[in-house]
């Protein structure tokens, strides 16, 4: 049991050595740089975690202090995690399943229906669902999400609203980012212009679906262009296919390298990457290296979308190079993507599930080594936000608490019963009922 005391202990907590911060703010105490024992080939911390008044005070080598003071709670080799981060989802599209699903499971036909269930999305319908998605993340312990809105058209001006609402309402639990989604060729209309000058108002990412097409490059440039007038960051969906000519990212890294806009540009899926040739893998890689990119994958909704055919077994699982992108410097992400809608009929907005499953579809294991980075610290790094998704001396007590004493247990079961603080005390897990959005299921 987690005390209701703003003073208090956690003992014997595991913690992932690379989610280790160092801090000079708060009270200095000594802890081991080293792993106190090699667990599934992870580099665990067994810790004492001191919690005041919503922020970590202390951290010390467990059972190292003669006298603890405070009440504590023994965690007996329980995994500690900060709060998660979830740097690629489609909060607007989210729980439109039931109302509008996806007939046969393919890309296409997600777009199709997409736009077919658009016809409902007034502001009281976006809200709704979004805000049940909001809920769904921080019930399982996510602290920051970027969201993807559709931003064509009239549907900007509703949706980004409705963004804006809920970032304000949500502001002491939740940090939101939005990025535009539309498709490439609308940043060289008059239209894109205006809803640039839309996104630098709420202080939001320029991004878009970027298709292989005579015109691509001069798409890209105008869309960087714009982010750079306005000082604006850039989010792109790239080479969501398995054709191997498909080359988006590349193209994306030459223009932040032309623009000399390094640091500032995040690609998602990229999984036509994993079909090319060694050759162009590596030429791409070291490209992307240059440019400073960020790639996050999105293993759960391409294994749902990718290589399907009707009554064929799918021969690849839809996902890029994690390992070599990773093994290149290149920072790497997980995130959820779409959650019960037509690119993804499943998903509960839990970015821990999509570390376990992850782990399992991409080999994540042999070792674990810091791979639980990809849903905390590198994602929080790409959002700018430097002091969240990791643990240290005088960061927010924001811990995800699991009874998992090692890696092999945490994801061999759901961890439905985790403890989530926030500010030091323990919130209600509770998921919200889907029956609350029945009456949108028309």
């Amino acid at each position: 049991m987690i005390l209701e005391s703003s003073h208090y202990w956690l003992k014997n907590a595991h913690v992932p050595e690379s989610l280790m911060v160092k801090s000079k703010q708060g009270k200095s105490r000594n802890w081991s740089t080293a792993p106190t024992e090699q667990l599934d080939r992870a580099a665990l911390l067994l810790v004492d975690l001191e919690i005041m008044d919503g922020f970590i005070a202390s951290i010390a080598t467990a059972g190292t202090l003669s006298s603890y003071n405070y009440p504590s709670v023994d965690l007996q080799g329980g995994m500690v995690f900060p709060c998660f981060v979830d740097l690629h989802t489609h909060l607007d599209k989210g729980h439109i399943w039931e109302r509008t699903p996806n007939p046969d499971g393919t890309f296409d036909s997600a777009i199709a229906a997409c736009a077919t269930d658009g016809a409902y999305w007034n502001a009281d319908d976006v809200y709704r669902r979004m805000e049940f998605g909001l809920r769904c993340s921080y019930a399982h312990g996510t602290k920051a999400i970027r969201t993807h809105i559709d931003a064509a058209g009239e549907q900007a001006a509703i949706s980004l609203e409705v963004f804006d609402t809920l970032r304000y309402e949500w502001a002491d639990r939740l940090i939101l980012q939005a990025v535009s989604l539309v498709s490439l060729d609308y940043w060289l209309t008059p239209e894109g212009e205006k809803l640039a000058d839309q996104m630098a108002a709420i202080a939001g990412i320029l991004g878009g679906v970027i298709y292989m097409n005579p015109d691509v490059e001069a798409q890209i440039d105008r869309i960087f262009t714009l982010a750079k007038e306005r000082n604006l960051n850039l989010d792109f969906h790239t080479d969501e296919t398995e054709q191997p000519d498909s080359i988006t990212l590349r193209l994306v890294a030459e223009a932040t390298l032309r623009h000399r806009y390094q640091g500032r540009v995040v690609c998602g899926h990229a999984c036509s990457l994993a079909t090319q040739s060694p050759e162009a893998i590596e030429a791409t890689i070291a490209l992307v290296k240059q440019a400073g990119i960020g790639v996050v994958s999105l293993p759960l909704c391409n294994l749902y979308l990718q290589d399907r055919q009707p009554g064929r077994t799918p021969r690849w699982r839809g996902v890029t190079l994690l390992h070599e992108l990773k093994a290149k410097g290149v920072p790497v992400a997980l995130a959820n993507d779409n959650c019960r809608d037509p690119f993804h009929a499943f998903g509960d907005h839990d970015v821990l599930e999509v570390f376990s499953l992850s782990t399992k579809i991409a080999h994540l294991d042999q070792p674990y080594s810091d791979w639980c980075c990809a849903v905390t610290r590198t994602p929080a790094d790409l959002m700018n936000l430097p002091t969240v998704g990791r643990i240290g001396v005088g960061l927010p007590a924001d811990l995800v608490l699991c009874k998992a004493r090692r890696y092999s247990e945490l994801f061999a079961r759901s961890q439905s019963d985790r403890i989530v603080l926030r500010d030091g005390q323990a919130i209600d897990t509770t998921l919200p009922d889907y029956a609350e959005l029945d009456d949108l299921a028309l």
